[in-house]
């Protein structure tokens, strides 16, 4: 029993690190060299961002949105390289542009980083803009309180791999309690700042290395968002911080909307905005965890009202349609598929949300020496973004005739109709 737990604990540290590496390749020798992880999509077809990169008139732009724990920018680049090489995008920009992110209402503040790459294909006819937003520092102060507990004086009475594991809770936990305490605000700013910046400006046009705000009510801004087609991807809290986002966005719009005195640029963006589809694809969900014990958004259940032309409320929507392509791997003791009815009942009706279910084994299925299977799940938490499934899925799609042949051999799908 005594080597089955060591044996276990090695396997959980390799996700996030490379300790037991020996011992887990061991058992993975025994294993079928045949992948029978599975990868199951349910709900409704999404074409992915590749069709859109040949847009003669503007831009395809992901925004990137990370998770818990500390990340440094630079973070993405492996998913970003694996997706640009998915869709054929092998000419990269030399170096990226970095934008300080900051306050608009308090420029003192440091909220983080956005970087900003440029990927083209070799006849540079097919383009992505690709958005990373690096927003940890912003709760890096507050989890300075656990520090100590990260010392040789309290650190060196745990056994080793015990001490690694509370290094890493040390370093993860605490960001969705600071989320829901007084930092909630900077964060959302940090993601709404990082939003208007992929729609008011191309390549050419934006700063770097300075610390800028933006603003979105611009000519500019609005014949962008008119042209450009968006996306984003998020990984756990980064999830809950773009839902958060988006209805906060909807709250603003339908404020605006009530009073009846939007301004002539107001109107426009409003009016444009509201005809958009966005695809959010959402890495190691989280949604029906982080949805406890939060207050109601002021409009739900009422999607067929909002979302419906012959709707009551349909020209009071936020967005035409909202993809929310969820990602989740049963392993994974932190993420959930999204149930029938929550979207209803917990998030805002005039988002006007679809959801598709992605259920994937993205950590190895193993048979520990007869004791019984298992996965890792630090590995079913943060692998989603190096699977060639998840990003042929993002780049491509599914249910549609550009589908990826790697998606037809090794997922299946089941169409949801009401």
């Amino acid at each position: 029993m005594k080597l089955s737990m060591i044996v276990i604990f090695s396997i959980l540290l390799g996700g996030c690190a490379s300790f037991g590496k020996g011992i887990a390749e061991a058992v993975m020798d025994n294993q079928t060299k045949h992948d029978t992880r599975i990868c199951e999509v349910r709900g409704t077809p999404f074409s992915g961002i590749e069709p859109y990169l040949s847009n003669n008139n503007g831009r395809m732009k992901l925004l990137m949105v990370h998770g818990v724990g500390r990340h440094m920018p630079g973070y993405s680049t492996q998913f970003r390289e694996k997706l640009g090489h998915q869709m054929g995008l092998t000419v990269q920009a030399r170096k990226p542009k970095e934008i300080l992110l900051t306050d608009p209402e308090d420029t003192g503040k440091n909220l983080g980083t956005l970087e900003v790459h440029r990927l083209l294909d070799e006849a540079n006819t097919r383009e992505l803009l690709f958005y990373e937003l690096t927003w940890s520092p912003i709760t890096e102060e507050d989890k300075k309180v656990l520090s100590y507990d990260n010392s040789g004086k309290y650190s060196y009475r745990r056994a080793h791999v015990n001490d690694l594991m509370k290094q890493f809770s040390n370093d993860t936990s605490p960001d969705p309690m600071i989320y829901l305490g007084n930092k909630r605000e900077d964060i959302l700013t940090a993601f709404q700042q990082s939003f208007c910046w992929m729609i008011k400006a191309y390549w050419d046009d934006l700063p770097t290395g300075t610390k800028e705000s933006c603003n979105l009510l611009t000519d500019e801004a609005v014949r962008n968002l008119e042209n450009d087609k968006l996306a984003i991807v998020s990984h756990s809290l980064g999830s809950r911080i773009t839902i958060d986002a988006m209805q906060n966005i909807a709250q603003k719009i339908g404020s605006i909307a009530a009073s009846k005195q939007a301004t002539s640029i107001e109107s426009r963006f409003i009016e444009e905005f509201r005809s958009r589809k966005l695809p959010l694809f959402m890495l190691s969900n989280q949604l029906p965890l982080l949805q406890l014990g939060r207050t109601l958004p002021e409009v739900v259940g009422q999607k067929e009202a909002y979302c419906k032309p012959e709707g009551e409320h349909f020209g009071q929507r936020t967005l035409t349609k909202t993809e929310l392509i969820a990602f989740s791997d049963p392993n994974d003791l932190l993420s959930y598929a999204i149930p029938e009815g929550f979207t209803s009942k917990y998030l805002d009706s005039r988002l006007c949300i679809e959801v598709t279910n992605v259920i994937i084994n993205v950590a190895e299925v193993m048979d520990l020496f007869g004791i019984g299977k298992v996965a890792n799940p630090l590995t079913a938490h943060i692998g989603y973004d190096s699977d060639d499934r998840v990003v042929a899925l993002i780049a491509r799609g599914i249910g549609t005739p550009h589908t990826s042949p790697l998606v037809k051999q090794r997922c299946t799908w089941t169409r949801l109709i009401d």
